[in-house]
């Protein structure tokens, strides 16, 4: 068994969990972050992309409207690698309801969001594919934001003060003695062995699971609302702005241009099980028709992944328990020495992937308070550590670095830029990822084939390169399939079709695909 001493264990890997780690180790702690998976596997990897300028909000739940108008500043100046500044319309479909732009103009001024409204004819001059029959456009601050490099940026900038993230470590127990909290107990899937984490204070950040964790320390069960939603890839940009329906949050308004596709959503259901997220085919539908209201000629763009995510929404007693669209996305801090007589945790829910860092300065303040200390917030004006280089969010920006070594390194991925060099200097520095592990840093596999082609490719440079046995290899190559099928099924039609088909040929006629070693339990999506 492995031992740790530290001062916080952060238990959630999302952006809530990195935002606590960097914030907790930038004011002097030592703290380890565990997680079950990888960094950003959950809700954060699984959303729309969009950076909100706070406009969603401002009639529905105003407070949350002034937290990310406030926060998307903050991150667009502390981490604008993660973000494209894209700016973003709200507009009045026919059919939609004109009069609600006066209610949209009055929330965004009470709320403190940036709204003007702009020309029909200067909406659709930016916009071409624009519905030509709307008949109001409010531009906004709106951005896309990738939450893989968010939350890289975060945890490497908790690395430099200190911090341990440790992923693919499953919490097993939280020990607790004389109504105090001592100590987290893992399971290092990867390694296969258990790890004791001693500490006194832990920061529950486990989003939708939050509640199994709280359990685990025999708390009472916090009432975490799982609201699943499901969004599509598009095969291309279809804006370069964020568009937005001018109405009360509904399903499918809302498409967010982001890398090379554009994202479609989002459903709102509840969710009995956060771990069996389904995607429903009248869900697929829905979306698809409401981007045809958006964008006429939406249908006949090739949908290219679809996946589903769920919110770790804070029960609302002012709506019904299986309301998650009408439910606050504000943050809350539960304080388990209040409604447990348990000192030494906190358990934070609610909130956006925009506000995370403001949730982690929430939550770290708060613990601050209970330990009788005063260590001030420093995260809104240092900025966030590039996530390497690997990464990248304008779509531009590997385009320039493979005119620069075009000559001298293979392309692994056509579709997203990814080179040789850089899939291997992947493999070498963490050689127990899988491939899908790449992928999120990488995109490998994320672009119009869905990995027909780049799969092949990154199988066989890792086995020549040593870095991975031939058993080894296929079994990361039938997860990776597998996982990618999860997204494809459920939009199976026109030429995604085709693509899959010629997929499916090339595993079956080049390796028998079918027939090769059975791979893991698929873990991720």
């Amino acid at each position: 068994m492995r031992r740790l001493t530290v001062d916080v264990v952060v238990i959630g890997g999302g952006s809530t969990g990195a935002g606590v780690i960097r914030d907790v180790a930038m004011r002097g702690y030592r703290a380890v972050l565990v997680e079950r998976a990888d960094l950003g596997q959950g809700t954060t990897g699984r959303f729309h992309g969009l950076l909100h300028s706070g406009g969603r909000y401002v009639v529905s739940d105003p407070e949350s409207a002034r937290e990310c108008a406030a926060e998307n500043a903050i991150l667009t100046r502390i981490q604008a690698g993660a973000i494209e500044s894209t700016g973003g319309y709200f507009v009045t479909c026919p059919g939609d309801d004109p009069g609600f732009a006066e209610q949209f103009l009055a929330g965004a001024k009470a709320s403190g969001v940036q709204a003007r409204e702009v020309g029909v004819a200067e909406a659709l001059r930016n916009e071409p594919r624009l519905n030509p029959g709307i008949l109001r456009a409010i531009e906004v601050a709106d951005g896309a934001v990738d939450g893989w490099q968010l939350v890289w940026g975060a945890a490497n900038s908790a690395r430099e003060y200190g911090a341990e993230i440790l992923t693919y470590h499953q919490v097993t127990k939280i020990e607790t003695a004389n109504g105090q909290v001592r100590a987290v107990h893992c399971r290092d899937l990867k390694g296969d062995q258990d790890v004791q984490i001693n500490c006194d204070f832990v920061l529950n950040c486990a989003g939708a699971w939050a509640g199994q964790i709280a359990t685990m320390a025999g708390a009472h069960p916090v009432e975490v609302v799982a609201g699943r939603g499901i969004m599509i890839a598009m095969n291309h940009r279809l804006t370069n702005r964020v568009l937005n329906r001018l109405v009360y949050p509904t399903d499918g308004d809302i498409l967010v241009p982001a890398h090379t596709v554009s994202i479609i959503g989002t459903t709102d259901v509840l969710a009995h099980d956060p771990d069996d997220l389904e995607i429903p085919s009248a869900e697929v539908q829905q979306l698809l028709d409401a981007g045809e209201v958006l964008i006429p000629g939406f249908r006949d763009t090739r949908a290219l992944h679809a996946w589903a995510g769920v919110r770790p929404l804070i029960k609302d007693d002012r709506v019904g328990a299986a309301d998650t669209r009408h439910m606050s996305r504000g943050m809350a801090v539960i304080d388990h020495t209040l409604r447990d007589d348990l000192e030494g945790m906190l358990t934070i829910g609610g909130g956006k992937l925009t506000t995370y860092r403001l949730m982690a300065e929430h939550i770290v303040d708060k613990m601050c308070r209970k330990r009788g200390e005063t260590r001030p917030c420093r995260t809104a004006e240092e900025e966030v550590p590039k996530a390497g280089a690997g990464h990248s969010h304008r779509v531009t920006d590997r385009l320039a670095a493979r005119e620069a070594d075009r000559a001298d390194d293979q392309l692994v991925c056509e579709c997203e830029l990814v080179s040789r060099k850089m899939f291997v200097d992947a493999l070498v520095a963490q050689p127990q990822a899988s491939f899908d592990d790449l992928r999120r840093q990488l995109r490998l596999g994320m672009g119009p084939c869905q990995g027909g082609f780049c799969t092949l490719r990154a199988t066989g440079i890792a086995v020549s390169e040593g870095n991975l046995d031939a058993e080894r290899a296929t079994e990361l190559l039938r997860l990776f399939l597998a996982n990618r099928w999860i997204g494809l099924w459920p939009i199976l039609h026109g030429q995604q079709v085709r693509q899959a088909a010629l997929d499916s040929w090339i595993f079956q006629g080049t390796l028998d695909v079918e027939h090769l070693p059975n791979p893991e339990v698929a873990v991720t999506r």
